[in-house]
């Protein structure tokens, strides 16, 4: 993990070990979710890497919140949802992963589309919280947050969205 012109930089290695990190304090917490829900495109990969400790399935959703500009819109919107939403979240206890606690606008949007459905409990998942004022405050239902790191606000580089990998890799 590096700073370079003001970004932060990280790399695959940082995300694993951000991950097992954030693994260890959600079993180490006790909670057991029946089922991840990862937000795309950010909370794929981390949902993916975080089945390997919690061997739990993954259902997707695609919320967008910024332009193709990077710009945030006025509020998040959905782009992709789970079939049979019912019957795969009521009653269940559900871990929702993304990658980045930032205006917390995603995060709270979706907590509230997923809280419709009324699983059981629901607990949410970052690799990254920025310490930052929110524009946004989480649902009181959720009563459990995992944060496997706090980093200062300024725009993360995730290698993820590298064109060019290698020179990701070597600012990171």
């Amino acid at each position: 993990m590096r700073i370079h012109e003001g970004k932060l930089f990280l790399s695959y290695r940082d995300i694993h070990g951000t991950v097992a990190r954030l693994a260890e304090q959600i079993l180490s917490s006790g909670y057991d979710p029946d089922l991840t829900v990862a937000i795309g495109t950010g909370g794929f990969i981390p949902a993916r890497i975080l089945k390997t400790y919690l061997k739990k399935p993954i259902l997707t959703v695609g919320i967008v919140y910024y332009d193709h500009n990077n710009t945030p819109m006025e509020q998040p919107r959905t782009i992709q949802w789970i079939d049979e939403v019912e019957k795969k979240l009521t009653g269940r206890r559900v871990l929702l992963v993304d990658e980045v606690d930032d205006s917390r606008s995603t995060l709270a949007y979706c907590l509230r589309e997923l809280l419709r459905h009324h699983p059981a409990e629901i607990a949410v998942a970052v690799l990254h919280n920025k310490r930052k004022p929110k524009r946004d405050s989480l649902p009181a239902e959720v009563k459990r947050y995992f944060c496997g790191e706090e980093v200062d606000n300024g725009w993360i580089c995730y290698p993820w969205d590298a064109e060019d990998i290698d020179r990701h890799e070597a600012l990171a």
